[in-house]
């Protein structure tokens, strides 16, 4: 038998004076672990990047030719290109480290006599932890009081069978970790069985992980399939660049005998093939959208979910506190023959009742942190304060726990006075039946009581009771003579705005599963009111186990309800429909969740009640446990992945114009149009606008309107590629076509060049502003707000006007005089390039309402 973990009445722990006063002395309990990069470490990182070396290189050939100026100014550009990655860079740094604090695990102590949740790394030496099934250890500790209390120790030890526990006292010492019956917890162990309270004693580095050097499991940026996908693509690009460049330099150099010019024609044209903004914008998309995410209650815990938010078919939730507020109160009370109904301001309890309420409380904790314990203590101290019905004084000897195969659980208590044991057990109906040995007759009788009350949404539970006179306990809770004493029905409100998530997630093709521990008739209930449908299908628990896969597989294209489950069973579920295609997102909370949540697609721990377990196994964490959370989640998701397509389609569009007006000069022995410091003016444009503007976008009005993304549909798909290379096509046609007309009304060579610039400058803009949606038009666009427009076209203009007509910079970028025909000329042709995609997009959006009018 094991000491139960006494009330916390009985604790008072540190306060929180105390508690930040060693905080400040012993630092926080956190192991060594990656630190985030510094600004010199990133601006290192930059030195190594192609668009940098490519600067330094035409940098030093100007010096070479003598042209000092113009190398001043490509050292210029290349302190802005490194201002510009570090200010991205470090956005990335610091929602990251935000995700990382999110992350770090919790846990639960009692400071002043309160029970607190803390992050772990806040946890001192001295702190009193209250630790339970699915808990990671926060820090070296001894155990002041437990009850049945396995734990995890493999981490350390190797041993993969979990070890018992046994409390010690305030004095006792830490031991080595390994064996059954000592008293020491160990940092990032874990409880897998049971519950207990222990005070710390070794924290951080002073704990035995920190000893042996192990770290804890962080957020870091992993690479996804997607940023592997496009780092080959742009590897791809740099060897293509390189050969193009050397190529040109050799055409250049053999036709005209000018190998320096043709030098810098090649690395020109070197310059506006590499997109290196690709990997840049993948990081920052996917890291700041996990940022933004967390703004939303949900903390992603793997990059990769966001890719797979947009492709969810499936969405799997557990009915308690995620469609209801999983905050229960006794609604109904059953006993002898009676039914009483329940509401906040009784304050009595006619005669009957008292002893249904009293076994119902010795069933549960001392001091409860279960929704339904809560209620039924506030409602026994409120209705049987002054009776005998209280035992503030009675022992918890032994508890026997809830288990797959008995789904009721026990408490085996001693009174100071007497000599016999009482046990109080709880549980769902029919197993608690079963306890009672009940006959079939009277069975059949509860049955249809308990069946009325779950009909209309309650949560019912049996109650128990039994006497036991021997020394020595059983090892069953079956072998105890149970007599039944009634039923207790709760109430889990809906949710407010769970109704309205649900018909989003239909209107955006993803189907709603709803799995409970529930009786059918309640869960039938509960997915009436919150809009599932068909809600009439419903598989049991125990039909679940009964179906073969195939079976399962075929009944599961109907069902979306799921009663009276275990979590064990989730699996199952989850495999059935990832047989059938679907793309999964699972939630769950305990370690026996953790299974499933590995297996979905997409795991969600619940933030709130979820254990560590669940959280270490998840994709994403739900921090207020709330449905409403998880559809904006997948709207999110699908925002983020628009928006990334939105800016490589602009990547792609604008590096077409840049490399043809580097290389049709060469192969048309055309007069150079674009120099190296052109291209760095053009990035200073290109990298804020693919990192911060596309990245702000807000989300297309049909985002939740459409169907999912299909989960093989590979980013660059044909018609993105297509559509993008033809809008710089015509971009550069249209630039080629204003630098060779000017020069043949008259225009000088450097004229030319500065009329196509500005030209290539407003068509940059423009595709800018069309590619802000693929659906909608720039007019229609304009009125959605986005800050990050105004002060990218802005600064274009403003350094624009400033290379043309600043007599240094103009001579610099070798621009000649531009006259006000001459600015209306280019930009007329910068707005006509982009003309053509949005005729496309209203003929587009004609199409689609077309076919859906003749559907």
């Amino acid at each position: 038998m094991l000491k139960h973990a006494t009330g916390i009445e009985s604790f008072k722990g540190l306060t929180d004076e105390e508690a930040t006063m060693r905080l400040a002395e012993d630092g926080y309990n956190e192991l060594p672990a990656t630190k985030g990069r510094s600004i010199l470490h990133i601006a290192f990182e930059v030195m190594h990047e192609p668009m940098f070396l490519l600067l330094i290189a035409g940098g030093l050939i100007y010096l070479v030719i003598g042209d000092v100026e113009e190398a001043m100014m490509l050292l210029c550009f290349v302190f802005f290109v490194i201002g510009i990655t570090v200010y991205q860079e470090q956005k990335v740094e610091r929602a990251l480290e935000a995700l990382r604090d999110l992350s770090s695990p919790r846990a639960f102590v009692i400071r002043g006599g309160e029970r607190k949740m803390v992050p772990g790394r806040e946890v001192v030496r001295g702190d009193l932890i209250m630790l339970s099934e699915g808990d990671r250890v926060p820090g070296d500790a001894i155990l002041l009081s437990c009850s049945n209390i396995l734990v995890d120790e493999s981490l350390l030890t190797g041993e993969s069978a979990p070890v018992r526990k046994m409390p010690g006292d305030e004095g006792a010492e830490m031991t080595r970790p390994g064996g059954d019956d000592h008293s020491s917890v160990y940092s990032s162990t874990l409880v897998v069985q049971g519950h207990g309270i222990a005070r710390v004693v070794r924290i951080g580095i002073s704990t035995e992980i920190g000893k042996i050097g192990k770290a804890l499991q962080t957020l870091e940026p992993e690479e996804t399939p997607l940023q592997k996908e496009t780092n080959k693509l742009v590897k791809v690009f740099a060897i293509m660049g390189l050969a193009v460049c050397a190529i040109v330099i050799a055409v250049y150099g053999l036709t005209t005998g000018a190998w320096l010019n043709g030098l810098l024609a090649g690395l020109t044209l070197a310059m506006a093939l590499v997109p290196e903004e690709i990997p840049v914008v993948l990081t920052i998309f996917l890291a700041l959208g996990a940022w933004r995410m967390s703004k939303h209650k949900v903390l992603t815990r793997r990059l990769q979910a966001i890719q797979t938010l947009g492709s969810t078919t499936t969405l799997c939730v557990d009915k308690t506190g995620t469609l209801t507020m999983n905050r229960m109160q006794v609604e109904r009370l059953y006993a002898g023959e009676s039914l009483l109904f329940v509401n906040k301001a009784v304050k009595a309890l006619p005669e009957e009742f008292h002893q249904l309420m009293e076994f119902s409380i010795l069933a549960s904790q001392r001091d409860p942190f279960d929704p339904m314990e809560k209620s039924l203590k506030e409602l026994g101290a409120r209705t049987l304060e002054n009776t005998e019905h209280i035992h503030d004084d009675w022992t918890l000897v032994q508890e026997y726990a809830l288990s797959k195969k008995l789904l009721a659980l026990s408490h085996v208590w001693k009174s100071p006075a007497g000599d016999e044991y009482m046990i109080a057990a709880k549980g769902a109906p029919e197993a608690v039946f079963d306890l009672c040995h009940m006959e079939k007759s009277g069975v059949a009788q509860l049955e249809l009581k308990v069946h009325e009350m779950a009909k209309e949404g309650l949560r019912v539970i049996g109650v128990a009771r039994a006497y036991f006179r021997r020394t020595v306990l059983p090892a069953d809770q079956h072998d105890f003579n149970f007599e039944f004493i009634g039923l207790v029905g709760f109430q889990d409100p809906v949710r407010l705005q769970v109704a309205e998530s649900v018909k989003e997630c239909y209107e955006a093709g993803i189907r709603v599963i709803m799995i409970t521990g529930d009786y059918p008739v309640t869960a039938k209930n509960i997915a009436q009111q919150v809009g599932i449908t068909p809600h009439d299908d419903i598989i049991t628990g125990q039909e679940l186990d009964t179906l073969s896969e195939r079976e399962l597989q075929e009944r599961i294209k109907t069902a979306n309800v799921f009663a009276r489950v275990v979590p064990e069973q989730k699996l199952k579920i989850v495999n059935a429909l990832k047989a059938n295609g679907e793309v999964v997102m699972m939630t769950g909370d305990g370690v026996n969740d953790a299974p499933a949540l590995k297996a979905a697609h997409i795991g969600i721990a619940m933030g709130g009640r979820g254990t560590e377990v669940a959280r270490e196994a998840s994709s994403l964490v739900l921090l207020d446990d709330n449905f409403s959370s998880i559809v904006a989640a997948i709207k999110m998701g699908r925002r983020i992945f628009d928006n990334l397509k939105k800016a490589i389609a602009y990547i792609f569009a604008i590096h077409v114009p840049i490399a043809g007006m580097s290389l049709l000069p060469v192969l048309f022995r055309w007069p150079l149009a674009l120099f190296p410091a052109h291209i760095a003016f053009l990035e200073l444009i290109i990298d804020p606008v693919c990192s911060i503007l596309f990245e702000a976008e807000p989300e297309e009005k049909d985002v939740m309107n459409r169907p999912p993304r299909r989960l093989d549909e590979p980013f660059f798909d044909r018609k993105t590629i297509f559509l993008s290379i033809v809008q710089g096509i015509v971009v550069l046609a249209v630039v080629a076509s204003v630098f060779r007309i000017s020069g043949r009304l008259g225009q000088t060579e450097d004229q030319s060049r500065a009329i196509a610039f500005t030209t290539l400058v407003v068509a940059n803009l423009s595709l800018i502003l069309t590619n802000r949606s693929w659906t909608r038009t720039v007019l229609e666009t304009l009125r959605t707000p986005n800050r990050a427009v105004v002060w990218v076209s802005g600064a274009a203009i403003t350094l624009l006007l400033v290379s043309l007509y600043v007599p240094f910079f103009a001579r610099m970028f070798k621009f000649g005089e531009l006259h006000g025909m001459d600015l209306a000329l280019s930009l007329a042709a910068g707005i006509v390039s982009i003309l053509w995609f949005e005729a496309f997009k209203i003929a587009g959006r004609h199409k689609h309402k077309l076919r859906i009018s003749r559907a």
